[in-house]
């Protein structure tokens, strides 16, 4: 079996043969071997760019800069990517974020420079563009030059080869609001550390790892612009509730981005809780009644052993008021999981001790 060292090297040779695919199985293989070096991401990240697997490249880098945020590299791939997906803000902030690492290094400047120009663009501005001598780059440079603008990625390149997808492990479905899409995966049983979710401009990045099995990636380039600061998610036991926040309250088609998607404004926003209504061939829906349902079903729904007391649990966390929400939250992270108190005044005051079970001993572990 390869070390993880041979498997980069090999990785390495077919990115400079323009083997990317091989590449990324490579590095896939090298990622496997050692999970938590940040360069197989960023390289990997690389390799899904010249793939036009954008959104797989902003996953990589961004992985790459959870497990080591000095790599001025990784925020340049994201960037990169970012771009050739018209995230321009977010593409900025990565390359500036490297650009603070590295100010040395040009392309970060000229990134940015063309993030502007986009941006602008888009807000129907002029940017007066500065005037700077181009500068010529190193050897170790040329895998991420900055594009000229004739030689830019296309995202929507009809010269990429694509597979069919394969059947997704969970179900997954969308509704929404004027100011909001409720996306909801369809995964019963998996714990909340086991999900990962992330926002982008126009990104949502959904992952579920469960021991033993392969990762599940949901990873849509959205139909719109959302704000991430404003999307939220919650891990139910039945399904993962996704809130996206949209940037305009305009009627999605769709979930996913499409070319030449056609955009339905609503020139009457409805407020509250009140769900808008657009003509349509296909029966509609009753989306409260559809909600209530749900709700009902899960409010219903026979669990058995910790899955019911942590609905229990749960039932009386969402129905409690502030005090008691308080005093069940210390209580918990105070002892360890091992107390779980309602009364506010009795824990407030004072650091809850952890009790371990009969005939067992409670131990603080160091990290």
């Amino acid at each position: 079996m390869a070390s993880a060292s041979d498997l980069v090297t090999q990785a390495k040779e077919a990115f400079i043969d323009d083997h990317f695919e091989k590449a990324v199985d490579l590095y896939s293989q090298a990622i496997a071997l050692n999970p938590n070096n940040p360069d197989l991401f960023s390289d990997r990240a690389q390799a899904n760019i010249k793939l036009h697997n954008f959104t797989e490249a902003v996953s990589d880098a961004n992985k790459a800069i959870e497990l080591d945020t000095s790599i001025p590299k990784a925020y340049l791939r994201k960037g990169t990517a970012c771009f050739n997906l018209e995230e321009y803000y977010t593409a900025k902030t990565a390359f500036e974020a490297g650009a603070a690492l590295a100010p040395e290094d040009a392309r970060f400047s000229e990134w940015i420079q063309k993030c502007d120009k986009c941006i602008a663009e888009e807000e129907g501005e002029l940017v007066t563009p500065s005037l700077k001598a181009p500068r010529r780059a190193t050897l170790t440079e040329i895998v991420d030059e900055a594009p000229k603008e004739s030689d830019q990625v296309n995202t929507i390149s009809s010269e990429v080869a694509t597979t069919a997808p394969a059947k997704p492990k969970y179900r997954h479905e969308y509704y929404q609001k004027p100011e909001e899409v409720v996306v909801t995966v369809f995964a019963k049983g998996v714990p909340a550390d086991r999900v990962s979710v992330n926002f982008g401009e126009q990104i949502l990045s959904v992952t579920i790892e469960v021991p033993g099995e392969e990762p599940y990636v949901f990873q849509p380039r959205l139909f719109g612009k959302i704000v991430p600061a404003n999307c939220k998610y919650v891990v139910l036991s039945t399904k993962i509730e996704i809130r996206l926040a949209k940037v305009e309250h305009i009627h999605w088609t769709s979930l996913e981005f499409v070319k030449d998607n056609v955009v339905v404004r609503s020139s009457n926003v409805p407020s509250g809780t009140q769900r808008p209504s657009y003509p349509s061939s296909k029966p509609t829906k009753d989306w409260d009644k559809l909600e209530a349902l749900v709700k009902k079903e899960e409010k219903d729904e026979k669990l058995d052993g910790d899955a019911a007391l942590n609905k229990f649990f749960r039932d009386i966390y969402s129905d409690a008021d502030e005090d008691t929400r308080r005093a069940m939250s210390k209580s918990f992270v105070e002892s360890n999981g091992t107390v779980l108190s309602t009364n506010w005044k009795e824990v407030g005051s004072k650091e809850v001790e952890g009790t371990a079970p009969e005939g067992m001993e409670l131990r603080k572990w160091e990290y």
